[in-house]
C-alpha cells in the first residue's frame, strides 16, 4: 500500500544555487550535503538535489505548492527578486484559486497555487461531462 510520497528529486547543474533557491521560495532547510547531492525538507517534503545536467527542455511537467492568497504577491516579489521567469498561465475558471508558475535556474517549471482541490472541483462542476 502506498503510504505517500517519500521524496521528490531534481537533478541540478548548480547544488548551492538550487539550494538556494529552495531555501528562499519555499523556506528549504538543508539535512545532509555532499559534493553530488544535497537533501533539503519543506515542511514533511523531503526534497533530493542530485548534480547532474538537468533537461535542457522545457514543459508543462511541474510540481505545485499551495500557497495562502494573501501571500500570491509577497510570493511575486520573491520570484522577480531571484531573477526567476515568470511563465504565462493557462486560462482559469472563475473560484479554481490563482497560480503562479516559474522556473527554477535548471528549466524546472514550478507552481504556488492559492486555490484547493474542492475550490477547484467546485468550480469545474459546471462544466463537468454530464454524460460519463
Amino acid at each position: 500500500m502506498i503510504k505517500g510520497i517519500s521524496h521528490i528529486t531534481f537533478v541540478v547543474k548548480d547544488l548551492e544555487l538550487a539550494a538556494s533557491f529552495f531555501e528562499e521560495i519555499f523556506g528549504a532547510k538543508t539535512v545532509f550535503s555532499s559534493s553530488t547531492a544535497k537533501y533539503l525538507v519543506i515542511n514533511d517534503i523531503w526534497i533530493a538535489l542530485n548534480a547532474g545536467e538537468p533537461s535542457s527542455e522545457r514543459s508543462y511537467n511541474h510540481i505545485a505548492f499551495q500557497i495562502r492568497e494573501s501571500d500570491f504577491d509577497r510570493y511575486v516579489e520573491k520570484i522577480h527578486d531571484l531573477g526567476l521567469e515568470i511563465a504565462a498561465g493557462r486560462s482559469r475558471v472563475s473560484g479554481e484559486g490563482r497560480s503562479i508558475y516559474f522556473y527554477d535556474h535548471d528549466n524546472h517549471l514550478f507552481e504556488l497555487h492559492s486555490g484547493t482541490l474542492d475550490e477547484r472541483l467546485a468550480a469545474y462542476l459546471p462544466y463537468r461531462d454530464i454524460d460519463k
